[in-house]
């Protein structure tokens, strides 16, 4: 069990294709260890100091399917291994520290990697991967969007930066930027399900990893460097990434700067948030820009290596009025009372320091380490005034301790602790602040019986939530008669009086214990083929602003009220007396994979039991949004009321279905289809809010030499299964075209581009947004620029 390889052995071997054709490039990597070498032109690799036991390497190679070979102690020289082509692009998952990818986890992955994710990469994170299957975005008008996987998304799925928290306020509201960036990144990882057993309660729906090399783990060189420009908003964006180094130290780089204006759609929506004149979605230009430094110094065990980055953006917040949208007539009667556009003001510093450590003689093989420290915060600025300002402060570290093979079970010890701050002070802070801290202890194992894969693991977690000055204002929430006319009661002193009242100021102190386990087997029951299935509980601890949000969030278009509370029968808001539980997933994953050959497949089915899940419901009253409107009434009630919206928890489904199918039509031409599909719903009845519509597509790739071209038809359904006081959305279909020529210049690659994207300049809104009525989707657009690799 303590062997490592003080004694050595030589592995040797050639990899060939089925016909025999000698593969160059293929990665052949020794399980349980970090060597690794490249096949030569002749498709040989050699292993000079293997460790002198029974070996498992792992074989990879650019358009073939992985594969696991075994090697008996003694019998590794002049090994022959043969791949089989794939037609789906196998890449290995760096989210997690056991070895993953699409077609060889026991849970759902993707990855969006290479000439893909440069195709596809836009402003927000949300956009960037709308189109990786199982993942929808909240669009945001363009400015600020975040993944939804499988129906879930917010305080459920964790964004992390080389698996670290990103550590911003994306995940309280859906104005709020996501503080990372697509055009620097070298691949970005999505695990769809619950992923906690690696990252924490807060990924009890998903994991979104944003993968750079910021913190370089070797010294090969490398350069990249994009120049933009887009039509529909007057986008310009120019990007790029740099990695060089010694023997013993790597350095890398990396920046971006993108500037935007209003974006065109195709219609104007009746809004007040919508130019009529110019169709354009007002308040939705951006101008943002980051630098980052890192590096490494590199040695024989491992490397360690720390980086700082900084991020600037601003960028408007459509529809962030205070009241009742106004018709084109009213902004001509009250132009010179108009509001001020607001917009935010973000900033984020980030340093983090990752190392690995791999022992020569010892009970653990490994030590991989991983520690940050963000400073963030964003100012919402309105009429030249900071009005609220968001902030977050965070630590964190995790310790991952493989060990060598015991009884041949792999796998480790996982520690994981992290301390985030967050406040929110000005005007419309609609929660307090708070102190959130967690530590966690974890196990994770896997073996192979053969031609099975078995994985489990468990993880226990402590989290407290402090929140010294929670605020209980008087709010007496009201309705509407059937006129529009609000309902006023003998007792009510008008509504911005009532808004600035206080009953009672308090501190909240809870304490959980997220217990995760997980339980996963993979079996290749014949060559080309394997099925999936996982089984998990996963806990989550509620978050501050699901608890303890009282008063207006613009951002929303709502006046939010925390599961802390509740209102009684005379619309008046009190302490609740319910107790605030864990919530609690349940989780089946089932998967079925074609692997080889010209035709690829890959079919998931999960369905999803939510034991207290939090979400918000509309109690059809209204509460003041605390701004004075100087009398305006619109429609017969005031303008300076937003729809109360309070958390509750009961118990939910979520179940669906997520298809791939590619095929390799010949050398030059390939074609996909995907589907994907989630029913949301309370357990004893009625639907959750906010949820993406059936969605299929397909996608046509050309390669000739030098040239390529895609295109992408994409079909959204009509989402007609809506919440109360939600209202349906019509269906559409985006169709998408992109070409591109690679051009050698200087021993460079250089790749002219151009899309367009929603070539019918279709009229869209997106369900799952909170401004899909007065922010839909772009116009049809043309964007051109060029990349190149040096």
């Amino acid at each position: 069990m303590f062997s490592t390889g003080s004694m050595a052995q030589t592995v040797s071997g050639t990899i060939t294709d089925n016909q025999g054709n000698k593969i160059s490039g293929a990665k052949v990597r020794i399980l349980d260890s970090k060597q690794q070498v490249t096949t030569n032109k002749n498709g040989d690799f050699n292993f000079a100091n293997a460790p002198d036991k029974s070996l498992e390497l792992h074989i990879t190679a650019s358009g073939y399917a992985h594969i696991n070979k075994h090697i008996a102690l003694n019998d590794g020289a002049n090994v022959a291994i043969s791949l089989a082509r794939s037609a789906i692009e196998v890449i290995d998952v760096k989210a997690t520290p056991f070895h993953a990818s699409v077609m060889e986890a026991s849970i759902p992955v993707s990855v969006l990697s290479g000439e893909k994710l440069r195709q596809q990469q836009a402003s927000t994170l949300g956009d960037t991967l709308e189109k990786q299957v199982g993942v929808h975005t909240n669009f945001h008008a363009g400015v600020a969007s975040t993944p939804i996987i499988r129906g879930l998304s917010g305080p459920r799925v964790m964004i992390t930066q080389n698996g670290l928290d990103v550590s911003d306020v994306s995940r309280v509201g859906p104005d709020h930027s996501v503080a990372t960036e697509a055009s620097t990144a070298t691949q970005i990882e999505v695990l769809r399900g619950p992923a906690t057993l690696f990252f924490g309660s807060g990924a009890i729906g998903g994991v979104v990893n944003v993968v750079d090399e910021r913190v370089p783990t070797n010294n090969t060189p490398f350069g990249e460097f994009i120049l933009e420009k887009n039509s529909i908003n007057n986008q310009k964006l120019a990007a790029f990434n740099v990695k060089n180094g010694t023997d013993s130290f790597a350095f890398y780089a990396d920046g971006f700067w993108r500037e935007s204006d209003d974006y065109r759609i195709p219609e104007p929506p009746k809004s007040a948030a919508s130019n009529e004149h110019h169709n354009k979605v007002e308040n939705s230009a951006e101008e943002s820009n980051s630098f980052t430094l890192g590096g490494s110094y590199l040695f024989d065990q491992g490397y360690v290596g720390l980086s700082a980055g900084k991020l600037n953006r601003e960028y408007g917040i459509p529809g962030h009025t205070h009241g009742e949208e106004e018709t084109h007539e009213d902004q001509h009667d009250h132009d010179e009372e108009s509001e001020p556009q607001v917009f935010a003001d973000l900033e984020q510093n980030r340093y983090q320091l990752i190392g690995e450590y791999n022992f020569d003689d010892s009970l653990f093989t490994a030590v991989n380490f991983k520690a940050s420290y963000t400073d963030y915060k964003h100012a919402e600025i309105e009429a030249g005034a900071v009005g609220t300002t968001f902030a977050n402060d965070t630590t964190e570290l995790k310790v991952d301790l493989l060990h060598h093979p015991i009884m041949d079970w792999r796998g480790g010890i996982s520690v994981h602790a992290k301390d985030t701050d967050v406040e929110a002070i000005g005007s419309e802070a609609f929660t307090p602040p708070s102190t959130q801290k967690m530590i966690a202890l974890a196990m994770m194992q896997e073996r192979h019986f053969d031609n099975i894969l078995v994985q489990f693991g468990a993880r226990v977690e402590r989290v407290t939530l402090d929140a010294k000055n929670v605020r209980l204002p008087h709010l007496e929430a009201h309705g509407h008669d059937e006129s529009g006319e609000a309902e006023v009661h003998d007792h009510d002193h008008g509504h911005e009086e009532e808004s600035a009242e206080l009953t009672r100021v308090f501190a909240v102190e809870q304490t959980f214990t997220p217990v995760t386990t997980s339980l996963g087997v993979v079996w290749d029951f014949t060559e080309g083929y394997n099925v999936g299935a996982s089984i998990s509980r996963s806990q989550r601890a509620p978050s501050a602003s699901e608890l303890l949000s009282f008063g207006p969030h613009i951002g929303t278009r709502s006046y939010e009220v925390g599961a802390l509370f509740s209102l009684n029968d005379h619309n008046e808001v009190a302490l609740t007396s319910q107790a605030i539980d864990l919530e609690t997933a349940n989780n089946i994953d089932i998967s079925f994979r074609k692997t080889q050959g010209d035709v690829a497949v890959i079919v998931n089915a999960f369905y999803n039991q939510v034991d207290n899940y939090y979400y918000q419901v509309a109690t059809g009253l209204f509460g003041s949004d605390g701004h004075d409107h100087h009398g305006h009434d619109h429609g017969g009630h005031s303008a300076g009321e937003l729809p109360v919206y309070i958390f509750k928890s009961q118990d939910a489904t979520l179940h669906g279905f997520e298809a791939q199918v590619n095929w390799n039509i010949n050398e030059e031409l390939s074609s996909s289809f995907f589907a994907d599909y989630v029913r949301a719903r309370l357990k004893n009845g009625g639907d959750l809010p906010r949820t993406p519509p059936l969605r299929f597509g397909t996608n046509v790739r050309y390669q000739l030499e030098s040239f390529s071209a895609h295109l992408d038809i994409t079909r959204y359904q009509e989402q007609d299964k809506v919440a109360n006081l939600e209202t349906a959305t019509s269906g559409y279909t985006l169709v998408d075209l992109g070409v591109s020529y690679q051009l050698p210049l200087l021993d460079h690659d250089i790749t002219f581009y151009a899309t367009a994207k929603n070539l019918t300049d279709e009229y869209a809104k997106v369900h799952s947004s909170f401004v899909k009525d007065i922010a839909p989707r772009q116009g049809r657009s043309l964007a051109v620029g060029l990349r190149a690799y040096f």
